[in-house]
């Protein structure tokens, strides 16, 4: 697995199902009893998800590849066909830099 971290933008429908999302260096995912909500910490502040982003990016954690992450939303939720959504929220979330992706 190579461990440079792709600093490119990222085009919608260009997320590989091989590539390994993992949280961005300066951001901090955790779960907020308060907010009843995963969230993702910054310095500067703080991001609320909603409870799909909330279960992709709990999984992104630099081990899994986009396609067992999907596989794995699918099963958990008993729900096919996940793959646009998740590649299309990845996408922001990597746009936004909240993701980095590694090549496997």
């Amino acid at each position: 697995m190579s461990t440079n971290s792709s600093t490119e933008p990222v085009e919608p429908g260009a997320i590989a199902d091989n590539a390994i999302p993992g949280i961005a260096a300066g951001f901090r995912l955790q779960f907020e009893k308060q907010q009843d909500a995963w969230v993702l910490l910054y310095p500067e502040g703080m991001i609320k998800l909603n409870q799909s982003a909330g279960e992709i990016l709990k999984r992104c954690d630099g081990a899994r590849s986009v396609g067992q992450i999907i596989d794995e939303l699918e099963l958990a939720f008993e729900q096919p066909d996940l793959r646009d959504d998740v590649h299309a929220f990845m996408t922001i979330a990597c746009q936004q830099k909240w993701l980095r992706l590694n090549e496997s």
